[in-house]
């Protein structure tokens, strides 16, 4: 029950926006707000066109209307450079008529909105459905049979699906007790037992059905997985109740289950939160609210009614502006592309980074400030870079960090160029897959480092109690603890203390002996269980390191087991 583009122009621009988005206009010349303009506009109209003719789905409904909002914000900004409005239904249309026009919905931002719409309807019946995901489909019968089957198109005119209609078991083909003739509106869905939104999100559903749709034909296993949710019987009884006992008497029995009466926007929320965290047989992006009697289906338009809202679900992707990419380098001297973001808001998450994942990976994207991405939730709480959705005409020249220039066995100090690294080594040293040091992050390290008295991977073990307490931001107690647990770290096994060093690869049975492990060589690493010809080389090349020999001494100076 999507209806992308049909929001009135009042609908679309009251969807909640992120205040940075809203914010002031871009510092763009005019040459440059004409080519920024003209390129959003062009995205626009693709996405568009995939949509309503293609069926597809190449950006979330969440990400299109907040691409929506920023052309019109720009437009406003920038009037004289600005290009009309995308056609959202230009080449839409089908040659099939539909038996009644599809109206479409309009969306509203949030509670308020919705509590305002139902305040003005106080003696209208009102009800909920969920806003099932996947594609719309106007169904006509004569005499209880099965004769058309129209896609909705441009409201108007749609794709004829009749004869793949024929091949979905979900689809009536005869409608038994019915009038001489039934007009359904309702939604094409991909079957997914189970399903719970706010787990599973949208789960590519749409793209599922509408992509079986575009086939030239339908084979048995594919239309198996097709369903049917019907939302509306236009022309049906005047009253939501007669109109719910006629379907159900045609054997459309999700249609009632899943059209509740409503009183208050109490009710509406329970609902909507119901269906969002249990189990559903398909993917729903929100929930529909209606009131039980309409006008005569004879007056209705392709365009979103008065007697109809949708309220969404907490968007699950969105889109957001870069603002610049740093180049992170880690332990082991892997560079990660790390994008700032202009704040967006993700359910109850503020997402203002996101990882790129890899080097290669940000070249491929080509990603830039200014450029606007689409961002999601892996596990309802990591931020997920998922594509770009368009790109900034100027493109800002970046500085890349050379990666030849870090391995595994570089920056042992903070020295130009290498503070990054250095700071990883100690998270890493200090974090739970080295020794264990609770409560020592990334920030105390800093800290130290900043105050000077961090220049080596191993000063912090000599730091006094005084000499701590003397770092802004570390009093005397913290100070006391920080030193408690310092020279606790003396005590680590050897084991955790070549694992905090970063030693290539976990080895069973180690010699107890930084002497005995130093003198391996390729072929005698290799013979262990696990350890590879690359990995052995890594391990040689560690053991063999001069850096990580004068950690060794250090450690051995410092009367650390196995050193």
């Amino acid at each position: 029950m999507r209806h992308r583009g049909w929001c009135s122009l009042v609908g679309l621009m009251s969807l909640a926006m992120p205040p940075a988005q809203a914010a002031s206009c871009p510092g763009w010349s005019p040459a440059q707000a004409r080519q920024e303009l003209l390129a959003l506009h062009d995205r626009l109209d693709g996405w568009n066109h995939a949509y309503r003719v293609g069926e597809q789905s190449p950006v979330d409904d969440a990400v299109y209307d907040q691409a929506m909002l920023r052309f019109e914000q720009w437009r406003r900004c920038f009037p004289a450079q600005a290009p009309p409005a995308p056609a959202h239904l230009a080449d839409a249309g089908g040659r099939a008529v539909a038996a009644v026009a599809q109206t479409g919905l309009a969306k509203l931002p949030d509670a308020a909105a919705l509590e305002a719409w139902m305040r003005e309807r106080a003696d209208q019946d009102l009800w909920v459905q969920p806003k099932a995901d996947g594609v719309a489909v106007t169904l006509l019968y004569i005499d209880g049979q099965l004769y058309q089957a129209v896609s909705r198109g441009d409201g108007l005119h749609g794709t004829d699906w009749t004869a793949r209609a024929h091949s979905i078991a979900a689809i009536p083909q005869q409608l038994p007790q019915a009038p001489a003739r039934v007009v359904l509106q309702g939604e094409l869905y991909w079957r997914r037992p189970g399903h719970v939104q706010v787990d599973d999100g949208g789960a590519n559903a749409r793209s599922a059905v509408a992509g079986a749709l575009a086939r030239d034909a339908l084979d048995g296993a594919t239309a198996a997985q097709i369903g049917l949710f019907v939302w509306d019987w236009p022309g049906g009884p005047a009253d939501m109740p007669e109109r719910l006992a006629g379907l159900k008497a045609m054997g459309l029995r999700d249609s009632v289950n899943y059209t509740q009466p409503v009183n208050s926007l109490k009710d509406v929320k329970r609902w909507r939160e119901h269906w969002y965290r249990h189990a559903m047989p398909f993917a729903a992006d929100g929930i529909v609210v209606r009131q039980g009697r309409r006008p005569e289906a004879t007056s209705w338009q392709a365009s979103p009614p008065k007697w109809a809202v949708a309220w969404k679900y907490p968007a699950a992707s969105a889109l957001a502006e870069v603002l610049a990419v740093e180049f992170t380098i880690g332990r082991t001297g892997r560079i990660t592309p790390v994008l700032q973001l202009e704040p967006v808001q993700l359910d109850d998450h503020r997402v203002h980074r996101v990882n790129v994942g890899s080097l290669s990976r940000w070249r491929a994207w080509d990603i830039h400030p200014g450029d606007q991405v689409q961002v999601s939730l892996a596990g309802l709480t990591i931020p997920r870079l998922q594509s770009v959705a368009w790109r900034t005409k100027q493109r800002a020249a970046l500085e890349l960090p050379d990666p030849a220039a870090y391995t595994a066995l570089t920056c042992w100090q903070p020295s130009a160029g290498c503070q990054q690294q250095f700071l990883a080594r100690l998270v890493w040293l200090g974090g739970r897959q080295g020794l264990q040091l609770n409560g020592i992050g990334a920030d105390t390290w800093r800290a130290l480092i900043d105050a000077g008295l961090i220049r080596q991977l191993l000063d912090w073990m000599r730091l006094t109690p005084a000499q701590l307490a003397s770092v802004e931001g570390i009093g005397g107690a913290r100070a006391a603890s920080l030193a408690r647990a310092f020279a606790g770290a003396r005590q680590r096994p050897f084991a955790r203390w070549l694992q905090a060093l970063g030693m290539p690869a976990r080895v069973s049975n180690e010699p107890a002996s930084w002497a005995a492990l130093s003198k391996r060589g390729v072929s005698q690493w290799q013979a262990l269980d696990g350890i590879g010809a690359g990995r052995a080389a890594q391990l040689v090349d560690f053991f063999g390191s001069g850096e990580v020999r004068a950690q060794a001494a250090r450690l051995h100076a410092a009367g650390v087991q196995g050193f």
